[in-house]
């Protein structure tokens, strides 16, 4: 049996995981957390290449593996058009459309782009699984109130489809006979209705929509925000950033650790403020995602680095419990998902799919 070498590259707003993988198994894997403040210095987050990059070059260092004799490197991005779910070909095309930010702005595509370079003269593959650009929402799910400004499929596609995969394994059921409500919470917050196997409805991680997070504003009161663009006070750009990377809890208490803020909680009553409104925010979400559903939930799945928080874990079974048994499963799938969607594709099994102009 032929023995597969694939890298993998999962780069979130506050972190880089790197993973090592001979065909299904993960042979290395390395996490690293970066904080506000050594962040702080891009100005946008593309400018991040060569900071990430020194990363992945030190994780195969380190390892003593070389690069050039991988044969793909699976990166979690970009943001590009609407795409179908699959495994796509980074090219050109797809980092031309990630540059110009028209379809969201977003770590991931630091990743896709560092996996294009890395891999240019080598034999290496450079692919997406998944893209948070994912579409497959139902159409009544597009409708925001104006037709200027539709709602759009752009959320943690790759790890909302592993993870809703792994309940269905580990439950003994198929995927695609299921109605779940997953919910992602690391520095972004997503929730996703997926029924039989299709994500048909999820709140916008990248451009201020549902519950708040570590670092972004989530759904803001529009009049406000329309009068704050209009103020003179900031830029687009600054607005952005406001929105995704300076939001949420970063904005209320310049924390973007859940740990560190639980911590706080305990002694000041601001930081328990806040920390609870996070949750309760993920949970109104999840409960709208309910009504999309029909009421007809087998699960409701709470997945990401917050997962691992016992205390944030309970009070969410308290207050949404009553939509479905409540499942968690702590971190993320996404490393997993990108090596096996990749093995896929190497072993023929999968179509390598391509971004149109």
């Amino acid at each position: 049996m032929k023995q597969y070498k694939i890298l993998t590259i999962n780069f979130g707003s506050t972190s880089s995981k790197l993973a090592y993988y001979v065909n299904e198994e993960c042979k290395l894997k390395t996490s690293l957390d970066h904080s506000v403040q050594e962040l702080s210095v891009f100005g946008d987050v593309l400018e991040q290449d060569g900071y990430r990059r020194a990363a992945i070059e030190e994780f195969l260092k380190d390892n003593g593996l070389n690069f050039n004799e991988m044969d793909v490197v699976a990166a979690r991005g970009g943001h590009t058009k609407p795409l179908e779910g699959g495994v796509y070909k980074i090219d050109e095309n797809m980092l031309e459309q990630q540059a110009s930010g028209l379809y969201g702005r977003h770590a991931c595509d630091v990743g896709s782009k560092i996996a294009y370079k890395m891999a240019e003269g080598t034999n290496v593959l450079p692919v997406v699984v998944d893209p948070p650009v994912t579409d497959e929402f139902i159409e009544e799910a597009r409708l925001s109130g104006h037709p200027e400004l539709p709602r759009e499929s752009r959320f943690h596609a790759l790890n909302h489809r592993a993870t809703g995969k792994r309940f269905a394994h580990d439950t003994g059921k198929k995927y695609e006979d299921l109605n779940l409500i997953v919910a992602h919470m690391g520095g972004g917050i997503t929730v996703a209705a997926h029924r039989k196997g299709k994500m048909i409805d999820a709140t916008n991680g990248i451009d201020g929509d549902g519950p708040f997070s570590t670092n972004r504003t989530g759904g803001l009161p529009v009049g406000s925000l329309v009068n704050l663009c209009f103020s003179g006070r900031y830029s687009h750009k600054e607005i952005k950033k406001m929105l995704n990377g300076e939001g949420g809890l970063t904005a209320y208490l310049k924390e973007n650790d859940v740990r560190t803020v639980e911590e706080k909680a305990a002694e000041d009553s601001y930081f328990a403020l806040c920390l609870e409104g996070m949750i309760y925010q993920t949970c109104k979400e999840i409960a709208a995602m309910g009504a999309v559903l029909e009421g007809n939930v087998d699960a409701v799945i709470i997945t990401g680095g917050i997962a691992n928080s016992k205390k944030i874990t309970e009070r969410m079974k308290e207050r949404i419990g009553f939509v479905a048994p409540v499942i968690f499963y702590p971190g993320e799938n996404e490393m997993d998902a990108l090596a096996l969607g990749a093995l896929e594709v190497l072993k023929g099994n999968e179509p390598l799919k391509a971004v149109s102009v």
